[in-house]
């Protein structure tokens, strides 16, 4: 069994007014979800490690996440939060350089107008991030991939990955527009795709393997197996599966690659994409 990290994951103590996203239809995530809950899953699929990213937008989260990542050693990396718009995001920036499993940062644009990220405040901060060598995670819906393509494209050197990738209405069947800007993005070198976050897209209570498989294609098709890694999207893919099954559709997929092929999906791009051994 080759070495495995899960490269997205969140922890919250649930907060109903924060967390006003997790509404009633995933009442089974009204909860607390900490290390002490995730790490059985890790074990029981092989994983040694995985990061945690930022589900909600403050530097407390940053704080909360770095946290509970100083306290468990198999939290191998934090993607947090900064107000990248902030006029001293080079001061926040440096503020927070001297935490080792700190590895980028992530705003959920999905829950932006679709122009942010043309902003100039947002781009002065993407350019920041350079300096220090951080990541940045593009958490968007399909029709925000416009924008996410000019960005990329702006800053050839800085290190992108796209979140959940991009969010395509896979209950509908709905794919090409989609997958137009998946074969744009995917062009540029700096660009990584987690897969991860499908389940939740697909209808949550009757998905099956099958309904996955024509996005699976698109995104190997066009990222190859040398830009995408394995992410669960724990605990918010409890509303529509469980982690053993996510894993296994996963496992399905890619069984008749090369083993070689299979080791970088599973580790070795989310290792060289966020540092984790640095």
């Amino acid at each position: 069994m080759s070495k495995r990290i899960d490269s997205h994951q969140h922890f919250w103590k649930f907060d109903p007014v924060r967390d006003s996203w997790i509404d009633e239809t995933m009442q089974n995530i009204q909860r607390d979800f900490l290390p002490e809950d995730l790490q059985p899953l890790l074990n029981a699929n092989y994983f040694e490690g995985c990061v945690a990213v930022q589900a909600s937008q403050s530097e407390e989260e940053t704080h909360f996440l770095l946290d509970l990542a100083s306290q468990n050693d198999f939290i191998k990396g934090v993607v947090g939060w900064v107000d990248l718009r902030n006029e001293n995001i080079e001061e926040r920036l440096q503020f927070f350089s001297d935490q080792k499993k700190l590895k980028g940062f992530r705003h959920v644009v999905q829950g932006e107008p679709d122009d942010f990220m043309f902003g100039a405040e947002f781009r002065r901060g993407i350019t920041a991030l350079k300096s220090f060598n951080y990541t940045y995670d593009i958490l968007i819906f399909e029709r925000q991939l416009p924008a996410a393509i000019s960005l990329v494209k702006d800053f050839p050197n800085q290190k992108f990955v796209i979140d959940h990738i991009a969010k395509p209405d896979i209950k509908s069947g709905s794919i090409d527009s989609w997958e137009k800007g998946i074969e744009e993005i995917a062009k540029y070198d700096n660009v990584w795709c987690k897969i991860s976050g499908m389940v939740t897209e697909a209808d949550w209570k009757n998905w099956k393997p099958e309904d996955l498989k024509p996005y699976l294609d698109v995104i190997f098709e066009n990222f190859s197996t040398d830009k995408l890694m394995y992410g669960s999207d724990w605990p918010v893919l409890n509303v529509a599966s469980d982690y053993n099954e996510v894993v296994k559709t996963l496992e399905d997929y890619i069984s008749k690659f090369s083993v070689e092929d299979q080791n970088k999906i599973w580790f070795g791009n989310a290792n060289e994409f966020y540092k984790l051994n640095s």
